[in-house]
């Protein structure tokens, strides 16, 4: 895969993460555990790709080319740092939870897994969005660089 199509492909993997989390929780509000099993596993899958993707694109090929500036400046600026600060921090807290919410599930340890699904969900969905508004953001809505 082309470097510059790793970033589109991460935030597919993103966009294809919420539509999942949010098809699950609908699923378990309703009832439907099987269909909310399901949901689940493919927002799992979608996260676990874009985290390939992630790690191929920052360790290979922007290794290179170094980091992508954002160019907008006064509370554009802002915004767009607020936005990164908060969607690193959340990826790196949320990621045992996902892991850890998913074990309890798969042992059937059900008061513990819908009591970190919770929180897990939430900061989990955040996550993903905000990844697709960064991409956005550095690929789509990024201003000239100052001359």
């Amino acid at each position: 895969m082309d470097a510059p199509l790793l970033p589109t492909f991460n935030a597919c993997m993103n966009a294809t993460a919420v539509v999942f989390l949010v098809l699950g929780i609908t699923a378990i509000v309703r009832g439907q555990k099987e269909r909310h099993r399901r949901c689940m596993l493919l927002a799992l899958a979608a996260s676990a790709l874009f985290l390939a993707g992630y790690l191929t694109y920052h360790f290979g090929p922007q290794r290179e080319l170094g980091p992508t500036a954002f160019h907008g400046t006064g509370p554009w600026k802002v915004a767009y740092y607020a936005l990164l600060i908060t969607h690193v921090i959340g990826a790196i807290v949320n990621l045992p939870m996902v892991l850890r919410t998913f074990w309890l599930a798969h042992k059937e340890r059900w008061t513990l897994h819908r009591s970190l699904a919770r929180w897990t969900f939430p900061l989990w969905l955040y996550v993903s969005a905000s990844g697709v508004l960064v991409y956005l953001a550095l690929y789509w809505w990024n201003p000239e660089p100052p001359a």
